[in-house]
């Protein structure tokens, strides 16, 4: 009978490697505690110091598109305003149209 390989979320594997890098706990006790090679920890290092930059880049990208969600926001609560006023202004128009025997 074969084993099914084990799957690790992205969650987990930061907090392993963050363990390791940090020295909080040796790459051997790591591997021990979790039962994982030591080739596949170092593979999971090697991919978190590689991609850390990007922690950086996701900040510049999603501070604009909250700048934009902010700007879609202004743009919604101003139309609803428009449309509100085009409510009252017309149920006016119907009242007095409707009181002048229209």
């Amino acid at each position: 009978m074969m084993r099914s390989r084990r799957k690790f979320n992205a969650e987990f594997k930061t907090q392993v490697v963050l363990q390791v890098l940090s020295g909080e706990k040796s790459l051997a006790e790591v591997c021990r505690e979790h039962q994982l090679s030591a080739q596949m920890m170092g593979n999971w290092k090697q991919q978190f110091l590689v991609h850390a930059s990007r922690v950086f880049d996701s900040e510049a990208a999603n501070s604009a598109e909250q700048e934009r969600i902010a700007e879609l926001e202004r743009m919604v609560g101003k139309l609803t305003m428009e449309l509100e006023i085009a409510k009252k202004a017309s149920s006016i128009a119907h009242s007095l149209a409707h009181r002048n025997g229209r």
